[in-house]
């Protein structure tokens, strides 16, 4: 018999809680992304998440922790050798990344590979540098719709991203093009996490508008991961937010797309009402992608007492035989310079109206305790190849 009949896995993108070990080797001397926001806007409301053990976890200055948190808590440690959305998510399914992800955020993509670009689509690219998806649609939206050339972009993301106008461009087109980069970037010197099609609509600056026509093409996990193992053992596996583009749908069973965090939280949510036996998987990401990336303490912030307030609904939903998990990929400290993610520490907050007393459990070496854990409590075997050990014992 399974000790939980749901599990709801939680996934704040980005907030992490101080710098690994390691963090110097990523160019990361001092980050604390929760720490550091606290600093810079003051106490924040966030009740519930203090409730779980988070500001035991993560002391900071002028706030004050609960003396006895209800949850299960401690600090996770990422063993791959990476700081990006889908390193730090296939690590909690098992997997270790050896070699990160290419990244192109300094110098735009290799010649060599915008030449054959060029070629397979028939467009001319503009762009190829590291920007904002808005910024640059601003900058050179009215010049791709009068020339016919195609933008080209990058991020401190792991990621190419081709915009469209979407009468203008075509939809099925820019797909097309985005499928010959999904196709070019598997070779190793290029391999990126994802390209992602960026359609936008209106015809000079100030009007232009992305569409939620957007549409990731994703890399397949190298092998099987903890989802595939539930799937195949007969359980559910709801992916919520970008869950199913980070996994491109390996392991998912069904898939709800967020327009925003504060969407997908409404949906976990609403996931309490149905009667599933598995785990619900949530990726929030605007922490990262409106507020670590455009390095904003105070909208980063808000967000997290706007999800506090979600978490409070949640917790009066639970059942007994419920558990939640809530954690995060990587760091993106808002204070930091530049606007790349941040080598961190996450929080592991575990939380079922059955636990009678909290714990504070210690530091764990990898994300991977987490799919472990769901694994135990489902009794599925872990895959093959895939690391990890159950915290059930702790």
């Amino acid at each position: 018999m399974n000790e939980y009949k749901r599990v709801f896995l939680i996934v704040l993108d980005s907030l992490g809680i101080g710098a690994m070990p390691d963090a110097k080797d990523f160019g990361d001397i001092g980050v604390d992304t929760f720490g550091h926001i606290i600093e810079k806007v003051g106490k924040i409301e966030i009740p519930n998440l203090n409730k779980l053990g988070l500001l035991q976890v993560h002391p900071v200055k002028n706030m004050t922790s609960v003396e006895s948190p209800q949850g299960i808590y401690g600090a996770l440690h990422e063993r791959s050798k990476g700081k990006d959305t889908m390193t730090g998510h296939w690590e909690m399914m098992g997997i270790e990344t050896l070699t990160p992800f290419k990244t192109f955020t300094k110098t735009g993509f290799p010649k060599e590979l915008i030449s054959e670009l060029e070629k397979r689509c028939g467009k001319k690219v503009i762009g190829n540098k590291s920007a904002s998806g808005t910024k640059i649609i601003e900058e050179l939206g009215e010049e791709e719709i009068k020339t016919g050339a195609m933008i080209v972009y990058t991020s401190a993301d792991s990621v190419l991203q081709i915009c469209g106008q979407e009468e203008t461009f075509d939809l099925e087109n820019l797909y097309r093009c985005c499928q010959i980069a999904r196709e070019l970037t598997l070779e190793e010197r290029w391999r990126v996490g994802r390209v992602i099609a960026r359609p936008y609509l209106g015809r000079k600056k100030g009007e232009f508008k992305r569409t939620a026509n957007r549409r990731d093409y994703a890399l397949k996990p190298p092998r099987k991961t903890v989802l595939n193992a539930l799937i195949e053992g007969g359980y559910e596996v709801i992916g919520i937010g970008k869950i199913h583009d980070i996994f491109d749908g390996e392991g998912i069973s069904r898939s709800l797309h967020s327009e925003s965090s504060v969407q997908g939280m409404e949906q976990t949510i609403a996931t309490l009402d149905e009667a599933f036996t598995g785990l619900c998987f949530t990726n929030l990401v605007d922490f990262d992608a409106l507020w670590g990336h455009r390095r904003d303490p105070l909208g980063y912030a808000k967000e997290i007492e706007k999800f506090d307030q979600g978490l409070g609904v949640f917790l009066d939903k639970m059942k007994e035989d419920d558990l939640l998990i809530i954690t995060a990929d990587h760091g993106n400290d808002p204070t930091y310079r530049g606007s790349d993610h941040t080598r961190e520490k996450v929080p592991f907050l575990a939380y079922s109206p059955k636990m009678k007393t909290g714990k504070r459990i210690k530091d764990q070496e990898t994300f991977a305790v987490i799919g472990a854990t769901i694994a135990d409590n489902f009794k599925v075997k872990m895959p093959k190849g895939t690391i990890g050990t159950s915290l059930f014992g702790q």
